[in-house]
């Protein structure tokens, strides 16, 4: 796990860009795509790493969330899939080395959802969406086995 954080924080100290992949022309059976992306809700609880090590294996990354509109669709792939508004592991890590949060698929961490960022006890490096009442998102431990959203395609327009 501590390579995943520290090439993460490497490619973005050294070049501030991790390509990605290209737009898809149409999703594959059990992907839904969302404007120029495809989506998948894997039900399998894993830790952080382990579900970004699953969606990468499908040639993917854990979702980064770039609008309200796309949170909203997210959010609904996932009560659509599960039928239940579990936690869910989405694409944020915190890079301790430049203290900042980045997304797994090398975009900008733009898009401030609700939720609280606090790193309790220095511990909680990876993000969650569907917390409390709202929907929000939280850092957490990163062991902790959550279900996961993966994507794949260009994140949103002047990216890629």
């Amino acid at each position: 796990m501590k390579t995943v954080f520290l090439l993460l924080c490497a490619a973005a100290a050294l070049t501030g860009v991790v390509p990605f992949r290209a737009v898809p022309t149409r999703c594959s059976a059990g992907w839904t795509q969302i404007g120029g992306r495809c989506f998948i809700y894997v039900a399998a609880k894993l830790k952080w790493s382990e579900a970004e090590e699953k969606c990468v294996s499908m040639k993917a990354n854990l979702v980064s969330v770039h609008s309200t509109a796309e949170y909203n669709s997210i959010h609904s792939l996932i009560r659509r899939s599960s039928t239940r508004n579990d936690r869910t592991w989405i694409g944020g890590t915190y890079c301790q080395m430049e203290q900042i949060w980045l997304w797994s698929d090398g975009t900008a961490f733009d898009y401030p959802h609700c939720g609280r960022f606090d790193n309790r006890k220095k511990k909680q490096h990876c993000l969650q969406m569907n917390t409390g009442g709202r929907n929000c998102w939280d850092d957490e431990k990163c062991s902790f086995r959550r279900p996961s959203v993966c994507a794949k395609g260009k994140s949103y327009p002047g990216v890629g």
